[in-house]
């Protein structure tokens, strides 16, 4: 069930919403498809997404078999980027029911209707087939005929913010949860999550939440890039650090102060790109470097103590604008996504060569999020803008695939799933303590599950 609509809050804001467990009819996720026979009946057989298109009188059907758990949500205005905050519940969790905390922005039709959320989902059960409580009712069932047990919830606790919200990242600091926002207003700001976070988790919270109802305050603003931006991101390494890049091409480095409400910020930019720059990351090992990729088609590494050139770069990396980046926590690997539909991956061992040491091209158009699993070395994920998300497993070797259905025998071997059935996708995220469970935002909502491969 949706979240309650942008126009009041104490109605958006109640303490309690339900998520969808399964998709409706026109739901596309599953890899089955129906195609009536000579006889009247439905013969099921694998639909590939770019290798054939669907024909007059076939339809897609979700195969809930592929999936461990597939659960799905909106919050009112769509986000175009989230965040996952860390629990205290553990991590490598995977006994159901699961639970998770968001951070989310929206991007609503009218500046003012615009929100910073914080989501807690909890009860959320698997998809087993034959397993008491955790086999979901049929489409057709009555809501009534439900396990009220069993049923998906979701808290939202939404602050006004003033402007579409184009990137959010979260950190811990100290016990600080801290967002930093990168909205249309052309600031990058930082929020104190503690209130909200308080009032996901307690009735009373909510309610003193909700009576207390006002615009975001940030802790702290910066409008020196003069223009908006999408690049941001929390230092892994150094808490409270952080790097933001502009459509300018322009990037500043954040250095924290004593006191956690304050950050120093070079008036001198980074500024090695020609064009916008679209994601950043730092090392997940080394404090002083960090990754930019941008619209001039080239990815740069570089080291804040060496202001303001990078260190190094692969000047044609992609044909056209390089969209995100993702650093493996493990090993020296960066993956990228740009408009031409490529999946790259780089050995910064050898980066100077410009050559990366994987291309995949499974997306038919632009990629709009990847990430490594921050669980497994050799797994990520990406999606594009043609409404899909794939899950690969670096691994692979073409040896290790045995016999192939008709029609998937052109499909790389590190391809392990292919999820579909939202509209628009903008944004992928690994939960880091429930092994294996993704999130991902869309136009239309968003979806959470895990796919019987990862």
């Amino acid at each position: 069930m949706s979240a309650p609509g942008e126009d009041t809050f104490a109605e958006e804001e109640r303490e309690m919403e339900e998520m969808d467990e399964v998709g409706s009819d026109d739901d596309d996720e599953g890899v089955e498809m129906e195609e009536e026979g000579a006889d009247g009946e439905g013969e099921k057989k694998v639909y590939v997404p770019g290798i054939e298109p669907l024909q007059s009188g076939e339809e897609l059907e979700m195969d809930r078999s592929a999936y461990r758990m597939y659960h799905e949500c909106q919050t009112g205005a769509p986000c175009l980027s989230f965040d996952i905050l860390k629990d205290g519940d553990g991590d490598g969790r995977e006994q159901f029911p699961l639970s998770m905390l968001l951070c989310a922005g929206t991007q609503a039709d009218t500046a003012l209707a615009n929100r910073l959320l914080v989501i807690r989902m909890h009860n959320l059960h698997g998809t087993e087939r034959g397993t008491e409580g955790e086999e979901s009712s049929d489409e057709d069932s009555d809501d009534e005929e439900e396990d009220a047990d069993k049923k998906p919830q979701m808290e939202l606790a939404m602050m006004p913010h003033y402007g579409g919200i184009n990137r959010v990242r979260v950190t811990r600091r100290g016990d600080q949860s801290l967002a930093a926002v990168w909205s249309e207003k052309g600031q990058v700001e930082i929020f104190d999550l503690r209130a909200q976070l308080e009032a996901v988790h307690s009735s009373a919270a909510m309610a003193a939440f909700i009576s207390q109802q006002k615009e975001a305050t940030p802790l702290f603003s910066f409008s020196g890039h003069m223009t908006e931006g999408f690049a941001i991101d929390w230092s892994p390494v150094v808490p409270g650090r952080l790097v933001s890049g502009d459509c300018k091409k322009n990037i500043h480095v954040w250095e924290p102060q004593e006191g956690g409400t304050s950050w120093k910020i070079d008036q001198r930019p980074f500024s090695s790109h020609s064009k916008s720059v679209e994601d950043l990351q730092w090392s997940p090992t080394e404090a002083t470097v960090f990754a930019s990729c941008s619209v001039d088609q080239s990815i740069r590494i570089w080291d804040i103590r060496a202001p303001p050139n990078s260190m190094l770069s692969a000047n044609e990396a992609h044909a056209s604008d390089i969209n995100v980046i993702s650093w493996n926590r493990s090993e020296p690997f960066l993956l990228s996504g740009g408009d031409d539909g490529l999946l790259k991956v780089w050995d910064l061992r050898q980066f100077k060569t410009g050559r990366p040491v994987a291309n995949f091209k499974q997306h038919s158009a632009p990629i709009t999020s990847v990430e490594w699993s921050p669980v497994d070395s050799s797994v990520f994920a990406a999606s594009g803008a043609d409404d899909v998300v794939s899950q690969w497993d670096l691994s692979v070797e073409s040896c290790d695939v045995g016999a192939r259905v008709e029609g998937m025998k052109d499909l790389p071997p590190q391809l392990l799933f292919l999820h579909q059935g939202q509209t628009e996708i903008k944004e992928i995220h690994w939960h880091p303590q429930l092994p294996g469970v993704m999130i991902s935002t869309a136009l239309s909502g968003f979806n959470v599950f895990r796919t019987i491969s990862v």
